[in-house]
């Protein structure tokens, strides 16, 4: 039986070293801002009909007052519902793009842990817990899975910025399960 042999990577890193990361953020920083003009566009159309209700409320028919305030908590409601929809797009949006360069990464993760003899590779950033707590810098294949992809490897930022530019939506890669053992 041959030995067991483990290896870790930091899918983060690999990502954040990827020529991809750069489109990715655009799009997402491009759609992100999409998404906010509408909210803006309904939050203003809200406001103006609120203000205007407010300044003239006292002067109005009962049936005017109750038809405007019914109108108002519907453009309240949604407002609320858009809100709630574009974070849920925003993040299939993330997933969307993410999903071909996960992939890519994975088959490169498989092609790296075949060729070199190692029967589990574990995510050493899974999450807010990492898989991997404990491990040699030597079993540390991130960069020969850089390397696989053609993509010559940099000194790690202290904090990757493969994120996109909304702070409501970091990138966070799905906690990816060790590959098969072969």
């Amino acid at each position: 039986q041959a030995p067991l042999k483990i290896g870790y990577t930091s899918v983060e890193y690999v990502l954040s070293q990827m020529p991809e990361r750069k489109q990715i953020e655009s799009e997402l920083k491009t759609y992100s801002s999409q998404l906010e003009a509408q909210a803006k566009t309904k939050q203003t159309a809200f406001q103006t009909k609120l203000d205007a209700y407010q300044k003239g409320g006292s002067t109005m028919t009962a049936v005017v007052k109750a038809d405007t305030e019914k109108e108002l908590q519907t453009m309240q409601q949604s407002l609320q519902e858009f809100s709630q929809t574009a974070q849920q797009s925003l993040q299939q949006k993330q997933q969307q793009l993410l999903s071909p360069v996960l992939d890519k990464i994975q088959k490169n993760i498989d092609l790296v842990a075949t060729e070199s003899g190692y029967t589990y590779v574990l995510n050493s950033d899974a999450g807010s817990s990492p898989i991997l707590l404990h491990g040699p810098k030597e079993g540390d294949i991130s960069d020969l899975i850089l390397k696989k992809m053609g993509i010559t490897p940099t000194a790690p930022s202290p904090t990757p910025d493969a994120r996109p530019a909304t702070p409501t939506t970091p990138i966070s890669t799905p906690a990816r399960t060790a590959p098969k053992k072969k």
